[in-house]
């Protein structure tokens, strides 16, 4: 595999999965690992859409834990696209991720015949001109709201979902009212829930949400995850995420 300027391939740690990044552009954090661990139970027969894909992290590690029928990941950025299509060759996944370069808004059009059994996001976390703005565009775009903001993702997820089909996000707290509400108005219905924190006298710093489309009310709050125990290490729990 033929690299590009300020890309490096990193291993995953997961059966020999390697993924493609640009030390320039936005690198894939602990939230992605968490959020296809808290999806671990996804059916072999699922379809999987990933809105807002990335480097492709989600479907590419998602391949080494979950025997799904196929996953496709939408990126909007094209140079960021083409990356993560080089990724799913460089771990021989062709027929089993496609990655598709457009923006989730337009995607009801495009998938307008078709439902997907699982969408899972890890969308923007800041809203648009919110906190620092970085100089470089395609860090902006992953962590701002520029292209597509919370509501267009949870309401293209639900036009998108099967009936009872499973909507995975992690987000940040802060916006755990927006997240909340949004996916009760679009008949995603909160079903899991799971608050991260750095470490035991931190506040929780991201949370991991799953929703059913058109289920009953009924929301579980799982424990606290930490990060880091009190001598500055991975706690049990997150080694054995990261070793399964």
């Amino acid at each position: 595999m033929i690299l590009k300027e300020n890309e490096r391939i990193d291993d995953l740690g997961c059966k020999d999965l390697k993924i493609i990044q640009n030390k320039n552009w936005f690198c894939f954090g602990i939230d992605s690992v968490l959020l296809v661990n808290f999806s671990k139970n996804i059916k072999k027969s699922a379809n999987v859409l990933d809105l807002g894909t990335g480097t492709g992290i989600i479907p590419i590690l998602l391949s080494g834990k979950n025997d799904f029928k196929k996953a496709i990941g939408v990126e909007v950025q094209e140079n960021v696209a083409e990356m993560s299509r080089r990724s799913v060759e460089l771990n021989n996944l062709e027929n089993k991720i496609e990655i598709v370069c457009d923006n989730i808004i337009n995607l009801k059009e495009r998938y307008k015949n078709s439902k997907f059994d699982v969408i899972i996001t890890n969308p923007p976390y800041k809203k648009g001109g919110e906190g620092v703005v970085n100089e470089v565009e395609e860090k902006l775009i992953s962590r701002h709201e520029v292209k597509a903001n919370l509501e267009d993702f949870i309401k293209t997820a639900s036009s998108l979902l099967k009936d009872k089909g499973e909507f995975y996000i992690v987000h940040r707290p802060e916006r755990l009212v927006d997240i909340l509400s949004l996916m009760r108005e679009y008949k995603i219905e909160p079903k899991l829930m799971q608050f991260v924190c750095s470490s035991y006298n931190k506040p929780p710093k991201l949370v991991l949400i799953k929703g059913v489309r058109n289920a009953n009310a009924f929301l579980k709050v799982e424990k606290n995850l930490y990060i880091y125990d009190e001598n500055g290490n991975y706690t049990k729990e997150i080694m054995d995420i990261y070793n399964n």
